[in-house]
């Protein structure tokens, strides 16, 4: 019973995670706000690009029905050809359709012919509602053709097929959605681990005045450094045995995911000390990565598609770093981008991590104020005490 009381003192002390807080902030989250986002299960409004070559009114007919499908949007429409796999950079598209030239001619004329369909296998999941939905449509419509305009002969063969491709990921494999997934996730958790409770650290060994009335920022962040650098190398080892024991594609250049991982590891190490700074100890602070670090995980793309989101749910995703590696890593890696096609979602992420480092720099200057406050009023406290001592003993002498 000593045991029992002792541990349920400790518990509630504050010396440690405050886990009867965790506990119900987890129940909540996991059942309310993740409940909420993840309540659909489809495809709803998935983002496709048309590639119109035949622009006549037949395509631009099928373009209409595809836009009124609830499971599919069109959001770009070209009439010129255009390498299909760039329309899918920044997650842009779920498919591309493609017309040819003549498709409205062939049509009337009974003769056979295909439309291209592009998809992005990135997520294995994102595009089966799309399939379904584009087939039905194309089987009406051969249907309409052969003079039935209902729905109980959609399944007749006609003059217009489906040519689908899937790109980026062909083979389906787990090795470049949920094992590579889980790569970034991991290793992002316990970089955070590491890292999230160097401040109260540096608290507790008293050198953290030192450094906020003599340094800069920058005397906290060059810490992270050691740690930055074996994140990206476990990712570069991760994917490497990925690639040699499995069979993970890597389509795009090694030196830009390296380039592009300098700047994650330096953002995701600025929101970890900034949300660890004010723990009393590293481990209150290690409960905090719950915070930042499993919302990219669950809305970045690697545990459910893109698609099944709401628009105001991807946009919220873009507050986690994580987020932001998972859309670099499908672009980079999987589909094979370089530095121009991935410049405007860099651009954004420079904005992203600029607004973290002025809020770190912030809190540091905040800091250092509180501290010569904190010194000053000891300073007064100390000389208001040294006054009195002296007024004591002049009083006394000349009562003496």
């Amino acid at each position: 019973m000593n045991s029992l009381r002792d541990e349920i003192r400790f518990l509630f002390s504050g010396q440690g995670m405050p886990y009867e807080k965790v506990c119900l902030m987890v129940a909540a989250v996991v059942c309310i706000v993740l409940g909420t986002m993840l309540s659909s299960n489809i495809s709803h409004d998935a983002k496709v690009a048309v590639i119109d070559l035949d622009n006549s009114a037949y395509s631009h007919e099928l373009t209409s029905r595809i836009d009124a499908s609830e499971y599919m949007e069109v959001t770009t429409v070209l009439n010129t050809p255009v390498d299909p796999t760039t329309l899918f950079y920044r997650d842009q598209a779920v498919a591309v359709v493609y017309f040819p030239r003549g498709l409205e001619k062939d049509r009337y004329t009974g003769t056979a012919s295909n439309i291209g369909v592009f998809y992005d296998n990135t997520n294995t999941a994102q595009s089966s509602d799309i399939k379904v939905a584009l087939n039905e449509l194309i089987g009406l419509d051969n249907a309409a053709a052969q003079g039935d305009t209902g729905s109980t002969n959609d399944s007749l063969s006609g003059s217009v097929g489906l040519a689908d491709r899937n790109l980026f990921n062909p083979s389906g494999s787990n090795y470049n959605v949920e094992v590579q997934g889980f790569l970034f996730f991991f290793g992002s958790m316990f970089f955070t681990f590491a890292t999230i409770g160097m401040v109260p650290r540096l608290r507790l060994a008293h050198q953290l005045d030192k450094i906020l009335l003599e340094g800069t920022p920058w005397d906290i962040l060059v810490r992270l450094v050691p740690y930055g650098g074996c994140l990206i190398v476990s990712f570069v080892f991760g994917m490497t045995i990925l690639r040699l024991l499995g069979d993970m594609t890597f389509s795009g250049s090694l030196l830009l995911f390296l380039a592009i991982q300098l700047f994650y590891v330096m953002t995701v190490g600025t929101l970890s000390t900034l949300f660890g700074w004010t723990a009393a100890n590293p481990g209150i602070a290690s409960s905090r990565m719950i915070l930042f670090i499993p919302g990219g995980f669950i809305l970045g793309g690697p545990t459910g598609p893109l698609s099944f989101y709401p628009d105001w749910v991807i946009a919220i995703s873009h507050l986690f770093p994580l987020t932001w590696e998972y859309h670099f890593v499908r672009d980079i890696v999987e589909r094979g981008a370089g530095f121009a096609d991935i410049s405007k979602e860099f651009g954004a992420f420079l904005i992203y991590m600029a607004a973290i480092l002025i809020l770190f720099c912030a809190k540091f200057f905040s800091a250092r104020r509180a501290l010569l406050k904190h010194r000053a009023q000891e300073e007064k406290h100390r000389r208001d005490l040294q006054q009195l001592s002296l007024t004591d003993g002049t009083t006394m002498g000349q009562t003496e």
